[in-house]
């Protein structure tokens, strides 16, 4: 009897997704060419050199171990421990390993000690937040659940440097610039409340005095990020006659009571929320909670302000982190994947989504980066800068996030069925970047912010002195420029005419203009032989936003696509 042999496994080479081996980034710090030149234009020789094993090093581990670690910290969430076995209040949180190795990451990166180590600090005075932020815009494409309690800890060391006794910075400022995690202190800002959410004026919780500079604060706060900070600030009512925002102090509260013990905080429930679940966020009660009074009575929004703005810049970095971590995943994932006979990057709507997403990208860099230099010259004296970063922190802050939010979502769309599957980057990365137009103020309270200080400071003057300055260094977009300038120096003047809701009305549109043209001046600043590749065509995308036209018929060709993405993998 004849027997049939049975046919041999066969391996369909065609039945796979990528066409060539997939061989994304091993190090983002090497692969960024966009930030690798602005190192190398704006930041010194020294602080370079001394921050640059550091950057090698969180680059590395960004682009590989710590997908891993992010994605369980944030799949195995903080647990809030109310009561031990014996029955004993406790109100402890419970965090995965991931979570405390991710920190570690951050320790060791000196984000914190390049700016508050007391040598450190002076030797690199001109440049610290640039040389903090470095560390910190690789660390964010990879974790940003943490990015916000490593926000918080150098705001609250911005307060104790800024507004406390010289025996609590003594204290507390080394613990911040700690090299190890089981030294470090990490900070929290108790801002928001039931009653008022971005209406702080409206808070009610109550502090009445104690002894010497001590108050017991008493209350509830409704969104406590970072809850088992080491150190917090809130903000409460001595007098609660006093309404409004000039009735609010501010009190720093530690875990240890003065007379030792614990300084009891109570902690209602955790926080469940759609992204950034790796870090606990909690409502809060506080019962008696111990807080010292910094600064003056009744200056507490004042004094807050400094550190939500400096959040309000890392909230930017965070935005550019995961928008430029998911135009990557996309990017790398398209020069793989063949589609209708040829590879995707070969078809003109990828390459025209692809010049969208890197054109803004390019400009939203340059100008979160701006904004941080002009805040390192603003802590050094520069009076312009004072009154430009009061104008241009909420712009940038504004715009990253609500931009950074769409780019993630068409980077998403560009990948197809598998940008959408848990296994990979892309669903965390769109889940936590969704917090970043709601975190350290809404979009329309940035408006209203721009506003104010376009009113009160002369913020917007230093802004369109310098967009004047870059028109006219550049021949190709410096006539564009001043016609569209012209154009909105008339509209702002014409809002200061009108009743006060009609300005807010007609405020964002005036202000999202101002915002693209300002972009086009910071790329022209920015431009040179090196970078022409990617700002030269998001200077064409720009003038194309702002003119409202779109006269060209072509798209950007590979080639091009690749120098405007300027990611070496």
């Amino acid at each position: 009897m004849k027997t049939t042999e049975a046919p041999k496994k066969s391996l369909d080479k065609k039945n796979k997704i990528l066409s060539v081996n997939y061989s994304p980034s091993a190090n983002f710090y090497h692969s960024d060419l966009i930030w690798q030149n602005y190192l190398q234009n704006k930041i010194s020789k020294e602080g370079k050199n001394y921050m640059e094993d550091k950057w090698q090093v969180m680059g590395q581990r960004a682009a590989k171990e710590m997908d891993a670690l992010s994605m369980d910290a944030d799949k195995n969430r903080p647990e809030l421990i109310k009561r031990n076995f014996w029955g004993e209040d406790r109100d402890e949180i419970k965090f995965h390993p991931s979570y405390h190795r991710l920190m570690d990451f951050a320790v060791e990166s000196e984000m914190f000690r390049v700016k508050w180590e007391p040598a450190l600090r002076q030797k690199f005075r001109g440049e610290l937040h640039q040389l903090g932020f470095g560390s910190g815009y690789l660390y964010a494409m990879s974790e940003m659940g943490q990015y916000c309690p490593l926000c918080m800890t150098d705001g609250v060391a911005r307060l104790i440097d800024r507004f406390c006794t010289e025996e609590d910075k003594d204290r507390l400022l080394p613990h911040i610039a700690a090299t190890n995690i089981d030294e470090l202190y990490t900070g929290a800002m108790f801002l928001t409340e039931k009653v008022g959410g971005s209406d702080v004026g409206a808070n009610i919780v109550t502090a009445r005095r104690w002894r010497d500079d001590y108050y017991l604060l008493n209350g509830e706060k409704w969104f406590c990020s970072n809850a088992n900070a080491e150190i917090i600030f809130a903000l409460a009512r001595t007098k609660p006659e006093i309404q409004g925002t000039k009735g609010l102090s501010i009190f720093m509260i530690e875990k240890n009571h003065p007379d030792g013990g614990v300084n009891e905080l109570g902690m209602i429930r955790l926080k469940d929320k759609l992204g950034v679940r790796s870090m606990a966020s909690a409502e809060c009660r506080m019962n008696n909670t111990v807080g010292k009074l910094v600064g003056e009575e009744f200056k507490g929004f004042k004094i807050m302000t400094e550190m939500i703005n400096l959040s309000r810049l890392y909230n930017s970095v965070a935005a550019l982190s995961a928008s430029r971590r998911a135009l990557i995943e996309a990017y790398q994932f398209l020069s793989c994947r063949n589609t209708f006979g040829k590879n995707a990057l070969q078809h003109v709507l990828i390459r025209e989504k692809l010049f969208e997403l890197g054109s803004m990208h390019v400009a939203n860099f340059y100008m979160t980066w701006k904004a941080i230099a002009t805040l390192d010259q603003a802590d050094n004296g520069d009076e312009n800068a004072k009154e430009l970063v009061r104008m241009l922190t909420p712009m940038v802050k504004k715009w990253t996030a609500e931009k950074g939010t769409y780019m993630v979502r068409e980077s998403m769309e560009l990948m197809g069925g598998i940008g959408y599957i848990e296994d990979g980057v892309m669903p965390k990365i769109m889940r936590d970047i969704m917090v970043l137009p709601i975190w350290e103020g809404a979009g329309n309270i940035m408006t209203l912010d721009m506003l104010r200080a376009a009113q009160k400071s002369k913020g917007l003057e230093v802004m369109l002195s310098e967009i004047k300055t870059q028109a006219e260094n550049n021949t190709e977009y410096g006539p564009f420029i001043d016609k569209s300038l012209s154009g909105l120096v008339q509209k702002v003047k014409q809002l200061n005419k009108l009743d006060l809701d009609s300005m807010q009305l007609l405020a964002e549109d005036a202000f999202e203009q101002l915002t693209r043209v300002y972009q086009m001046s910071v790329l022209i600043e920015n431009l040179s032989a090196e970078s022409e590749a990617w700002i030269l065509p998001a200077l064409g995308f720009l003038k194309e936003k702002v003119s409202g036209k779109k006269e060209r018929t072509t798209t950007l060709s590979v080639d091009e696509v690749k120098g405007l993405l300027a990611w070496d993998f």
